[in-house]
């Protein structure tokens, strides 16, 4: 995924009520930007961390920048989860994820399950859906390991409940890590921080939920999902530092 312009480099001044942050752009600008992540961002907010802002005048939005990454502990992090879905699609249309490779049909938040949910991806695969469920990942610790949730996430856990559900009627399920990071090696359950979407998880992929991930190389010009890790269902970690 190419940024269709460039990203403004800056300087983060704080994050605030989870969705604003403020930033001094290297013009001397001091601005507002949306932040497009609901999570706690462990270790992707420290005042005076590197920045790079995007930028799209349009009336009908309250803030003209967005937060687009972040640089963490020495690497390059995509905090905007709302790109994981089009940077999952650009991997699966690549052939980086393949054993769902093969889908003749991809639509997007669909509305499914018991629990009123919608679908990140709803793939067509040899005659039968597979559910995807796309989940942003930028937190690490102990050097070369992702985890998630960074908050806890009620909503992730209902999630995969959803996709137990659809495995039970006949159908695939997936769930994807999308890592926007380069300096990691494997994801696991931030048992940690949310211990129930840890035991969730682990009783989704015993039910046939696939669990992936992909780690990706972030530049300031592009984000690129690029390889396969491995996701560690057996790790149980220390508490981070938040």
């Amino acid at each position: 995924m190419d940024f269709p312009d460039p990203l403004l480099p800056g300087t983060l001044e704080r994050r605030y009520k989870r969705f604003l942050a403020d930033v001094y752009l290297d013009d001397g600008r001091r601005v507002t930007a949306h932040c497009p992540n609901t999570g706690s961002m462990m270790g992707c907010c420290t005042p005076g961390a590197r920045v790079w802002l995007s930028h799209r005048e349009d009336p009908r939005r309250k803030l003209a920048y967005t937060w687009e990454l972040v640089e963490a502990d020495g690497t390059l992090v995509g905090i905007h989860t709302g790109r994981s879905n089009a940077l999952v699609v650009e991997a699966l249309e690549a052939g980086r994820l393949p054993t769902l490779a093969g889908a003749h049909r991809v639509r997007r938040e669909v509305a499914y399950g018991r629990e009123r949910s919608r679908i990140d991806l709803l793939l067509s695969l040899a005659g039968q859906d597979c559910y995807v469920e796309v989940k942003n990942v930028t937190a690490a610790v102990q050097g070369d390991t992702a985890l998630f949730p960074d908050a806890v996430s009620t909503r992730g856990t209902r999630h995969l409940r959803e996709l137990m559900a659809m495995v039970e009627a006949g159908h695939r399920a997936a769930l994807v890590f999308c890592v926007q990071r380069s300096d990691v090696e494997r994801v696991r359950p931030a048992d940690e921080i949310d211990p129930e979407y840890g035991q969730w998880l682990r009783r989704a992929a015993a039910a046939g939920v696939e669990v992936l991930a992909l780690g990706a190389q972030v530049s300031p010009r592009t984000i690129l999902l690029e390889r396969s890790l491995p996701v560690d269902l057996d790790a149980i970690g220390n508490p981070p530092a938040l």
